[in-house]
């Protein structure tokens, strides 16, 4: 792999950064395992879409092969909608959330993933709390075990410093991905109280969690703990829609079960996902493209980038 240029405090993405820090590519005789295992963990009766959304990124991204592990009420039609994927029903509470009580069964299938993605469409963190405590439990102290993946309500559902003690063992295998709200239930204020200085932001919470953070908005800083920081501009106020989060967890999972590291993961993802943005914006308009429109566009833009 080769090494980045010293870091400025903060360095711009662009496709000249990314042509020196190439993502593992498949050889041709690589089957699906050898292009890694994601899983998904997720989904709800009310918003079974997330996680079909982040699993189809995760397999246009080049991920092998995926599982999902979501609501048993939605899993069979989910499973028809997403059949490139092995669907697996979990315990669900009264909403038809994937409850608490999924934990054993989560951190069993995670446990043989290259990568895992939590948190796209679930409940409240009563229910993500149990399931990230699991998962953590199964690394051992090297941290070996697969890339962690944190979006939407799995990001604030412990608090910061707890959240801390549990990744420590992980050496970094974690990327975080909050917007600008997340962030503030992160560090326990209001988003008005936040620091205009997101950059530093984004690095402070990387150090303190042990944990790539990519804060997400008009500029996405993706900081990793050991005080690199990149900016990337691209993308467009378009992305600003539902389920592009959702997409754009997916990504990095794919990107991480292929092989690339936490930051290379987010750093990669993030652009990727920008540029499909934009090339929607350009096609479509700026506003009005649907997340799961940014899928088609992940492969082309990859293609784009890797040359």
């Amino acid at each position: 792999m080769c090494l980045l240029p010293t870091a400025e405090p903060t360095v711009a993405v662009d496709a000249d950064l990314l042509e020196q820090w190439p993502l593992p590519r498949p050889d041709d005789d690589d089957d699906k395992e050898a292009r890694g295992r994601t899983l998904i963990v997720g989904g709800s009766r009310q918003v079974p879409g997330a996680v079909l959304l982040a699993g189809t990124a995760a397999l246009r991204a080049g991920a092998g092969k995926l599982q999902v592990a979501t609501s048993a009420s939605v899993a069979a039609p989910l499973a028809v909608a997403l059949p490139e994927a092995r669907v697996v029903g979990v315990a669900e509470d009264d909403d038809g959330a994937v409850a608490g009580d999924a934990a054993p069964a989560v951190a069993e299938w995670a446990s043989r993933a290259a990568a895992v993605v939590l948190g796209p469409g679930m409940g409240g963190p009563e229910a993500v709390r149990p399931i990230l405590e699991t998962v953590l439990d199964r690394y051992d102290q090297a941290g070996a075990g697969p890339i962690l993946v944190l979006d939407a309500v799995a990001i604030g559902c412990l608090p910061s410093q707890k959240l801390a003690r549990l990744l420590a063992p992980l050496g970094g295998r974690v990327v975080v991905t909050p917007n600008l709200t997340e962030m503030a239930i992160v560090r326990g204020c209001d988003p008005d109280e936040l620091p205009q200085d997101l950059a530093g932001l984004a690095s402070a919470v990387a150090a303190d969690l042990g944990a790539v953070v990519a804060l997400k908005g008009g500029v996405t800083y993706t900081a990793g703990p050991d005080g690199r920081c990149f900016a990337d501009k691209a993308g467009n106020v378009g992305l600003a829609t539902s389920g592009s989060g959702d997409v754009l967890a997916g990504v990095i999972g794919g990107l991480a079960a292929r092989g690339a590291d936490a930051l290379q993961a987010a750093v990669w993802g993030v652009h990727v996902h920008a540029l499909a943005g934009d090339r929607l914006a350009e096609r479509i308009g700026p506003i009005g493209y649907l997340a799961r429109e940014l899928l088609d566009e992940v492969p082309p833009v990859l293609r784009q980038l890797e040359g």
